[in-house]
């Protein structure tokens, strides 16, 4: 992997509550970090392994390493929303990591 494969500008988001206008708390996504990204869709094994669980929209997104990142997260990249499914530290490095994400539909 080299930095110049890393073309795709993607948001990190977290959920946060927020105290809205009425004093009442809401939850909301805020936006993490924004960066720059490799975006593969999944293809051979991995493909047929993730549709045999219905994950047949899972999206794998390469990063520089960024400490911080959860499952708890999302994804936003081309006004679509994805799950973090799975976060991998490249042979523990520390200098990519590998997020593999579900698309959200538009229902939620």
């Amino acid at each position: 992997m080299t930095i110049g494969e890393l073309k795709h500008r993607i948001t990190l988001q977290t959920l946060e509550a927020i105290v809205n206008e009425n004093g009442f708390e809401e939850e909301q996504w805020i936006d993490f970090k924004t960066l720059w990204a490799s975006i593969k869709n999944l293809h051979g094994r991995e493909y047929f392994q993730a549709a045999t669980v219905q994950k047949e929209n899972t999206v794998k997104f390469i990063i520089r390493y960024l400490p911080g990142i959860d499952t708890s997260m999302k994804i936003l990249f081309k006004d679509k929303h994805y799950n973090i499914t799975s976060i991998d530290n490249i042979r523990y490095e520390n200098r990519f990591i590998e997020i593999k994400a579900l698309e959200v539909d538009s229902l939620g």
